[in-house]
């Protein structure tokens, strides 16, 4: 397999919060690997700094979407729980935070792709695929058989 199918990235320009006066655009490249199906990577190019690469669990970039979500030190939450805009996305470096606003369209858009190459729920079934496909088919044959 080519290493390009087994991998998805995108670039998605998002809002640095500095402070409710300040904020900077920056680019953050997102990135997903099937060899690693749980994590997403999001590498941020911060102002005159060296950038910094986060993994989290996609599941929460996928929840945080919709729902404030997590715990400790990434938290993702909609701006407006009622309009699919914005999200925000919080890291937490020890006592310190940064804080992100990405608009909600191209994060979806990457989640979905993420979604073709390894569909949610499924990322367990990549080590043993074999096994979980002869399961689901004999599982699949007796509700059959069992129907009829």
């Amino acid at each position: 397999m080519h290493e390009s199918v087994q991998a998805v990235q995108a670039e998605v320009m998002m809002s640095f919060l500095v402070s409710e006066e300040l904020s900077f655009r920056i680019p953050v490249e997102l990135s997903y690997k099937a060899r690693d199906p749980y994590a997403v990577r999001l590498t941020f190019h911060l102002p005159g700094d060296a950038p910094v690469t986060w993994a989290f669990g996609r599941e929460l970039l996928i929840d945080g979407v919709g729902r404030p979500c997590g715990e400790g030190d990434v938290r993702v939450a909609p701006v407006d729980p009622e309009v699919l805009g914005e999200v925000l996305i919080r890291l937490q470096v020890g006592g310190d935070q940064a804080l992100f606003r990405s608009s909600a369209a191209p994060l979806v858009a990457f989640l979905d792709r993420t979604d073709k190459l390894v569909p949610l729920g499924q990322e367990g079934a990549l080590a043993d695929f074999d096994t979980h496909l002869d399961e689901a088919l004999d599982r699949i044959l007796a509700e059959e058989q069992s129907a009829g």
